[in-house]
């Protein structure tokens, strides 16, 4: 009945959050759950990405196996599909970027519905008592995590603007153009939202969205725990509807965990583009005045003096 205790948690949210491994006597982690999620995740991408490219496009750049053209068709998909309509030629300089933030979210999201800190407090009572573990949880669930991936979007989205405009271009482009005095409010507005409102949002939807689900996952299964006692005619029903109520959660956990992934990427992309979005306004602009001043020449060059 130990399995049953440790997944009868008085609080649901114990099976998602963070818990400490190694502190120090001031209170310090210098070690904990999410850390150990978030090395494992490195180590999955560092080890399949190798293993990978040794594969993608080997044997006359045809993919033979099932698993690595998967990843292909992925990869193929970001950067033609979602990326390349937003950032033009210069989709394949910024693609491994969103890549690593793509499938580096995407591994942490699905390691969290893997029950590692679970299975740590299956097999060491100790560490369940002292609610402390070396491995575990949800790491994008953590919204420190979340925070520093939407900290280091940030700072790559606003340095790629910085090259591809200047610095004086990228100032000019917060102003939106808008006449004095208005440049100067839309321009602090613009700085915020490129500095912290657009991090904020990154951070915050990601975290939310991992953080709902794995709790309302965590409490179905509970359930299963909490009538073990009871008689068949209460466990029974409870036991079923929890199971089949929780693999439905667990298959719709995945689907969030590939979707919040590409909404992450995806923002990112947007959010690269919306800095140069007025150059490709006017050269869209110029292009249909273009087209339109061929089509009035040839609508003049086919009509005879009267």
């Amino acid at each position: 009945m130990h399995w049953l205790n440790t997944l009868a948690a008085a609080d649901p949210a114990s099976h998602v959050y963070n818990h400490p491994f190694t502190v120090t006597e001031n209170g310090l982690w210098l070690w904990s759950a999410n850390q150990g999620n978030l090395v494992l995740s490195a180590l999955i991408l560092i080890g399949v990405g190798l293993w990978a490219a040794k594969r993608i496009g080997a044997d006359g750049y045809v993919t033979k196996n099932r698993f690595a053209h998967m990843l292909e068709v992925i990869c193929v998909y970001l950067r033609e599909e979602v990326a390349r309509p937003l950032l033009g030629e210069r989709t394949n300089r910024l693609m491994p970027f969103l890549w690593t933030i793509f499938f580096f979210i995407l591994v942490n999201n699905l390691l969290g519905l893997v029950p590692l800190l679970d299975l740590v407090h299956l097999l060491s009572p100790e560490l369940r008592a002292s609610h402390r573990a070396p491995i575990g949880g949800t790491a994008t669930q953590n919204i420190w995590v979340t925070g520093v991936l939407a900290v280091i979007s940030a700072i790559f989205f606003n340095l790629v603007a910085v090259k591809h405009l200047g610095i004086v271009g990228y100032l000019k482009h917060l102003t939106a153009g808008a006449p004095f005095p208005a440049s100067v409010l839309i321009f602090f507005l613009e700085l915020a939202s490129q500095l912290f409102i657009k991090p904020f949002a990154l951070a915050m939807r990601l975290f939310a969205n991992m953080t709902g689900g794995h709790i309302l996952l965590a409490t179905l299964i509970g359930f299963v725990a909490m009538v073990a006692d009871q008689s068949l005619v209460v466990k029974g029903p409870v036991t079923l509807i929890s199971i089949v109520g929780g693999f439905a959660i667990f298959l719709l956990e995945i689907f969030v965990a590939f979707m919040q992934a590409f909404v992450f990427m995806f923002l990112t992309t947007v959010f690269i583009a919306l800095m140069d979005h007025d150059e490709h306004e006017h050269e869209h602009e110029h292009g249909h005045d273009h087209e339109h001043g061929r089509a009035t020449g040839h609508e003049h060059a086919h009509v005879s003096p009267a």
